[in-house]
């Protein structure tokens, strides 16, 4: 064998050559808009667990059944009971009375949502492009308060539905639906904003949880405590001032001043229109202040 031979089997031996056939994307280009409504897409089926793990399935689908649970329990009382021509419980009130509920969904949910980009630092996967930081913050709030109107309007749909087959008021009914739905969209976005806004600042899921939680109990805990004492001291001015120290307070107070609802506040007293207008700003502020601390979180960690 000549060396020319023998250094091309060499050569064949341990060289390669490959064509890999790099070439540019001639495809369509879905731009900023789908890449939003792909991740708001993502997160509201994560929030109920679809699309995970069958462990993640469970605590989501079985808050969702408490609540639809119960208010086909209260139907089906109203609809048994004789001489019943209205509902026991007043469409706004029924996210008030389940209150723990919707505050665990979303200590559960809140921080699976942003958590976990920000602990395994994929932010920037997110926006080198297309997305940008607003897009991926309004599909992050948009996304989890859908989920809470789905797990709040749901029930209330159950209501309304099982009064007309009761054949209760068609006007009442639906007028009181409205108003419902009115007051657990509100609810859903401040709980959604604020819910995001502490587990964005608390990047373990675990102290995610708590905090949400904290956020919720001990405000409206404190609050009614104060009101109670307000009350019993005869400062009872004072008491629909206090819940605006609470997001759950805020949201009674709104329904009583706009929406016909019972104030839950200590005997009886709630927020007349004037004060429900101070409400109302604070609810506002509450929301666009969490949408400004979230901006300012994800350009910290996007860069």
């Amino acid at each position: 064998m000549t060396n020319t031979e023998r250094g091309t089997t060499a050569g064949s031996e341990t060289s390669r050559i490959h064509n890999i056939g790099y070439r540019s994307y001639d495809g369509p280009r879905l731009g900023r808009g789908y890449a939003r409504r792909s991740l708001y897409s993502q997160s509201l089926r994560g929030s109920f667990g679809l699309g995970r793990s069958a462990k993640s399935k469970v605590l989501p689908m079985l808050l969702l059944g408490v609540m639809c649970m119960v208010a086909a329990i209260i139907v089906a009382v109203a609809i048994a009971t004789p001489g019943t021509t209205a509902l026991p419980i007043k469409y706004t009130a029924f996210a008030i009375y389940l209150q723990a509920v919707i505050g665990l969904f979303l200590a559960s949910q809140a921080p699976q949502s942003v958590s976990r980009d920000l602990r395994f630092r994929s932010i920037p996967l997110y926006f080198s492009r297309p997305i940008e930081r607003v897009d991926y913050v309004v599909a992050k709030l948009a996304a989890m308060a859908s989920a809470l109107l789905i797990i709040t309007g749901a029930p209330l749909v159950i209501l309304y539905v099982g009064a007309l087959l009761g054949k209760f008021d068609f006007v009442d009914q639906t007028k009181g639906f409205g108003q419902g739905m009115v007051s657990v969209a509100l609810l859903s976005v401040l709980f959604a904003a604020l819910g995001l806004v502490v587990a964005a600042l608390t990047p373990r899921r675990g102290f995610g949880v708590a905090a949400v939680i904290a956020v919720l109990t001990i405000s409206y805990g404190a609050v009614s405590t104060v009101q109670a004492i307000a009350w019993e001291t005869g400062s009872t001015g004072a008491v629909e001032w206090l819940g605006l120290f609470s997001p759950i307070t805020l949201i009674g107070g709104l329904q009583t001043a706009f929406l016909g609802a019972n104030s839950a506040f200590p005997g009886g007293e709630g927020p007349g229109v004037g004060v429900g207008v101070v409400y109302l700003i604070v609810v506002l502020a509450l929301v666009a202040g969490s949408y400004a601390v979230l901006m300012r979180r994800y350009r910290k960690v996007g860069l």
